[in-house]
Protein backbone atom coordinates (compact mmCIF):
# COMPACT_ATOMS: atom_id res chain seq x y z
CA UNK A 1 0.00 0.00 0.00
CA UNK A 2 3.09 2.22 -0.11
CA UNK A 3 5.10 3.50 -3.07
CA UNK A 4 8.83 2.97 -3.46
CA UNK A 5 9.34 6.35 -1.75
CA UNK A 6 7.38 5.26 1.33
CA UNK A 7 4.21 7.22 0.59
CA UNK A 8 0.69 5.81 0.60
CA UNK A 9 -0.24 4.45 -2.81
CA UNK A 10 -3.42 6.50 -3.31
CA UNK A 11 -4.73 4.60 -6.31
CA UNK A 12 -4.35 1.25 -4.56
CA UNK A 13 -5.91 2.55 -1.34
CA UNK A 14 -8.87 4.10 -3.13
CA UNK A 15 -9.60 0.83 -4.92
CA UNK A 16 -9.27 -1.09 -1.66
CA UNK A 17 -11.66 1.15 0.29
CA UNK A 18 -14.38 1.69 -2.32
CA UNK A 19 -16.39 -1.16 -0.69
CA UNK A 20 -16.19 0.72 2.64
CA UNK A 21 -17.64 3.85 1.04
CA UNK A 22 -20.46 1.84 -0.53
CA UNK A 23 -21.22 0.05 2.75
CA UNK A 24 -21.43 3.31 4.69
CA UNK A 25 -23.63 4.85 2.00
CA UNK A 26 -26.01 1.87 1.99
CA UNK A 27 -26.43 2.05 5.75
CA UNK A 28 -26.92 5.79 5.79
CA UNK A 29 -29.45 5.77 2.93
CA UNK A 30 -31.82 3.60 4.96
CA UNK A 31 -32.07 6.40 7.54
CA UNK A 32 -32.84 9.11 5.00
CA UNK A 33 -35.81 10.18 2.86
CA UNK A 34 -36.45 8.34 -0.39
CA UNK A 35 -35.51 11.35 -2.57
CA UNK A 36 -31.83 11.02 -1.67
CA UNK A 37 -29.82 9.14 -4.29
CA UNK A 38 -27.41 6.43 -3.23
CA UNK A 39 -24.96 7.33 -6.00
CA UNK A 40 -24.78 10.91 -4.69
CA UNK A 41 -23.83 9.66 -1.22
CA UNK A 42 -21.19 7.36 -2.69
CA UNK A 43 -19.72 10.20 -4.74
CA UNK A 44 -19.45 12.44 -1.69
CA UNK A 45 -18.06 9.53 0.32
CA UNK A 46 -15.29 9.08 -2.25
CA UNK A 47 -14.32 12.70 -1.69
CA UNK A 48 -14.16 11.97 2.04
CA UNK A 49 -11.96 8.95 1.34
CA UNK A 50 -9.62 11.07 -0.75
CA UNK A 51 -9.38 13.63 2.06
CA UNK A 52 -8.66 10.86 4.54
CA UNK A 53 -5.74 9.67 2.40
CA UNK A 54 -4.36 13.21 2.33
CA UNK A 55 -4.68 13.81 6.07
CA UNK A 56 -3.86 10.39 7.51
CA UNK A 57 -0.68 10.04 9.53
CA UNK A 58 0.46 6.69 10.91
CA UNK A 59 1.91 8.50 13.92
CA UNK A 60 -1.62 9.36 15.05
CA UNK A 61 -1.95 5.79 16.30
CA UNK A 62 -5.32 5.23 14.64
CA UNK A 63 -5.98 2.53 12.06
CA UNK A 64 -6.59 3.97 8.62
CA UNK A 65 -10.01 2.31 8.24
CA UNK A 66 -11.21 3.90 11.48
CA UNK A 67 -9.89 7.30 10.41
CA UNK A 68 -11.33 6.95 6.92
CA UNK A 69 -14.75 5.87 8.22
CA UNK A 70 -15.04 9.08 10.24
CA UNK A 71 -13.97 11.21 7.28
CA UNK A 72 -16.33 9.46 4.85
CA UNK A 73 -19.35 9.70 7.13
CA UNK A 74 -18.47 13.30 7.93
CA UNK A 75 -18.32 14.22 4.25
CA UNK A 76 -21.72 12.63 3.63
CA UNK A 77 -23.31 14.35 6.61
CA UNK A 78 -21.85 17.76 5.69
CA UNK A 79 -23.27 17.42 2.19
CA UNK A 80 -26.69 16.37 3.45
CA UNK A 81 -26.80 19.09 6.06
CA UNK A 82 -26.69 21.72 3.31
CA UNK A 83 -30.22 20.75 2.28
CA UNK A 84 -33.45 20.24 4.21
CA UNK A 85 -33.74 16.55 3.39
CA UNK A 86 -36.43 15.70 5.93
CA UNK A 87 -39.38 18.04 5.95
CA UNK A 88 -41.36 18.74 9.10
CA UNK A 89 -44.27 16.96 7.42
CA UNK A 90 -42.24 13.78 7.03
CA UNK A 91 -41.06 13.92 10.63
CA UNK A 92 -44.68 14.30 11.73
CA UNK A 93 -45.72 11.32 9.60
CA UNK A 94 -43.00 9.25 11.23
CA UNK A 95 -44.32 10.08 14.69
CA UNK A 96 -47.92 9.49 13.58
CA UNK A 97 -47.03 5.93 12.56
CA UNK A 98 -45.35 5.27 15.91
CA UNK A 99 -48.34 6.62 17.82
CA UNK A 100 -50.77 4.52 15.78
CA UNK A 101 -48.75 1.39 16.50
CA UNK A 102 -48.65 2.24 20.19
CA UNK A 103 -52.43 2.80 20.39
CA UNK A 104 -53.16 -0.48 18.62
CA UNK A 105 -50.78 -2.49 20.78
CA UNK A 106 -52.49 -1.17 23.91
CA UNK A 107 -55.92 -1.94 22.44
CA UNK A 108 -55.16 -5.34 20.88
CA UNK A 109 -52.53 -6.66 23.26
CA UNK A 110 -50.34 -7.75 20.32
CA UNK A 111 -48.40 -6.37 17.39
CA UNK A 112 -50.91 -4.93 14.91
CA UNK A 113 -51.08 -6.08 11.32
CA UNK A 114 -50.01 -3.72 8.59
CA UNK A 115 -53.62 -3.37 7.45
CA UNK A 116 -54.69 -2.51 11.00
CA UNK A 117 -52.09 0.25 11.26
CA UNK A 118 -53.30 1.66 7.95
CA UNK A 119 -56.92 1.60 9.15
CA UNK A 120 -55.95 3.27 12.45
CA UNK A 121 -54.41 6.09 10.44
CA UNK A 122 -57.48 6.25 8.17
CA UNK A 123 -55.38 5.29 5.15
CA UNK A 124 -55.75 2.72 2.42
CA UNK A 125 -53.12 -0.02 2.69
CA UNK A 126 -51.42 1.16 -0.50
CA UNK A 127 -51.27 4.75 0.79
CA UNK A 128 -49.86 3.59 4.13
CA UNK A 129 -47.16 1.54 2.40
CA UNK A 130 -46.28 4.51 0.24
CA UNK A 131 -45.93 6.62 3.39
CA UNK A 132 -43.58 4.02 4.92
CA UNK A 133 -41.39 4.26 1.84
CA UNK A 134 -41.27 8.04 2.05
CA UNK A 135 -40.37 8.42 5.71
CA UNK A 136 -37.97 5.44 5.84
CA UNK A 137 -36.92 3.93 9.16
CA UNK A 138 -34.46 5.87 11.27
CA UNK A 139 -32.71 5.13 14.54
CA UNK A 140 -34.20 2.91 17.21
CA UNK A 141 -33.51 5.37 20.00
CA UNK A 142 -33.25 9.15 19.71
CA UNK A 143 -31.38 11.22 22.25
CA UNK A 144 -34.64 13.11 22.96
CA UNK A 145 -36.24 9.86 24.13
CA UNK A 146 -33.72 9.61 26.94
CA UNK A 147 -33.68 13.27 27.95
CA UNK A 148 -37.42 13.87 27.74
CA UNK A 149 -36.88 16.82 25.40
CA UNK A 150 -38.18 17.07 21.88
CA UNK A 151 -37.44 19.85 19.43
CA UNK A 152 -39.26 19.52 16.13
CA UNK A 153 -37.19 22.37 14.77
CA UNK A 154 -33.90 20.57 15.41
CA UNK A 155 -31.86 19.30 12.51
CA UNK A 156 -32.98 15.92 11.21
CA UNK A 157 -29.39 14.95 10.54
CA UNK A 158 -28.21 16.04 13.96
CA UNK A 159 -30.76 13.68 15.54
CA UNK A 160 -30.28 10.77 13.20
CA UNK A 161 -26.84 10.38 11.67
CA UNK A 162 -24.56 13.12 12.96
CA UNK A 163 -22.29 13.66 15.97
CA UNK A 164 -20.69 10.36 16.94
CA UNK A 165 -20.13 11.69 20.43
CA UNK A 166 -23.86 12.01 20.95
CA UNK A 167 -24.83 8.84 19.09
CA UNK A 168 -27.97 7.46 20.76
CA UNK A 169 -26.72 3.95 20.08
CA UNK A 170 -24.23 4.51 22.88
CA UNK A 171 -27.22 4.66 25.21
CA UNK A 172 -28.09 1.09 24.28
CA UNK A 173 -25.11 -0.02 26.35
CA UNK A 174 -27.38 0.44 29.33
CA UNK A 175 -28.31 -3.18 30.08
CA UNK A 176 -31.93 -2.37 30.85
CA UNK A 177 -32.42 -0.71 27.50
CA UNK A 178 -30.64 -3.50 25.66
CA UNK A 179 -32.79 -6.11 27.41
CA UNK A 180 -35.95 -4.20 26.54
CA UNK A 181 -34.84 -3.94 22.91
CA UNK A 182 -34.13 -7.67 22.67
CA UNK A 183 -37.59 -8.46 24.02
CA UNK A 184 -39.19 -5.93 21.67
CA UNK A 185 -37.51 -7.48 18.64
CA UNK A 186 -38.91 -10.88 19.62
CA UNK A 187 -42.44 -9.49 19.31
CA UNK A 188 -41.97 -8.37 15.70
CA UNK A 189 -43.69 -10.34 12.94
CA UNK A 190 -41.39 -13.08 11.66
CA UNK A 191 -40.49 -11.43 8.37
CA UNK A 192 -39.65 -8.16 10.10
CA UNK A 193 -37.43 -10.05 12.56
CA UNK A 194 -35.55 -11.50 9.60
CA UNK A 195 -35.07 -8.07 8.08
CA UNK A 196 -33.76 -6.55 11.31
CA UNK A 197 -31.41 -9.48 11.81
CA UNK A 198 -30.04 -9.37 8.27
CA UNK A 199 -29.64 -5.59 8.31
CA UNK A 200 -28.18 -5.03 11.78
CA UNK A 201 -26.48 -8.34 12.57
CA UNK A 202 -25.41 -9.64 9.17
CA UNK A 203 -24.66 -6.21 7.69
CA UNK A 204 -26.71 -6.79 4.51
CA UNK A 205 -28.05 -3.78 2.64
CA UNK A 206 -31.66 -3.39 1.51
CA UNK A 207 -30.96 -4.72 -2.00
CA UNK A 208 -29.30 -7.87 -0.64
CA UNK A 209 -32.14 -8.46 1.83
CA UNK A 210 -34.64 -8.10 -1.00
CA UNK A 211 -32.84 -10.81 -2.96
CA UNK A 212 -32.87 -13.17 0.04
CA UNK A 213 -36.58 -12.66 0.74
CA UNK A 214 -37.48 -12.51 -2.96
CA UNK A 215 -39.33 -9.22 -2.60
CA UNK A 216 -38.64 -5.75 -3.97
CA UNK A 217 -36.13 -3.41 -2.38
CA UNK A 218 -38.89 -0.84 -1.85
CA UNK A 219 -40.90 -3.45 0.06
CA UNK A 220 -37.90 -4.15 2.30
CA UNK A 221 -37.64 -0.41 2.95
CA UNK A 222 -41.33 -0.29 3.92
CA UNK A 223 -41.03 -3.24 6.30
CA UNK A 224 -37.84 -1.83 7.81
CA UNK A 225 -39.59 1.48 8.49
CA UNK A 226 -42.53 -0.34 10.04
CA UNK A 227 -40.21 -2.42 12.24
CA UNK A 228 -38.53 0.73 13.53
CA UNK A 229 -41.94 2.26 14.31
CA UNK A 230 -42.97 -0.87 16.22
CA UNK A 231 -39.73 -0.98 18.21
CA UNK A 232 -39.81 2.74 19.02
CA UNK A 233 -43.41 2.41 20.21
CA UNK A 234 -42.37 -0.38 22.58
CA UNK A 235 -39.18 1.36 23.69
CA UNK A 236 -41.14 4.48 24.64
CA UNK A 237 -43.01 2.44 27.24
CA UNK A 238 -39.68 1.48 28.82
Amino acid sequence: MYTAKGHLDRDHMIRQYVPLVRRLAHHMIAKLPANIELDDLIQVGMIGLSEALTRYEVAQGVQFETFATQRIRGAMIDELREGDWMSRGSRKSQKDIEKAVQRLEQKLGRSPLESEIAAEMALDLADYQELLGKVRGTQLVYLEDMTGHSDDESSFLDRHVADEGADPLQLLRDQRIRSSLVEAIKTLPEREQYIMSMYYENDLNLKEIAAVLEITESRVCQLHSQSIARLRAKMRSH
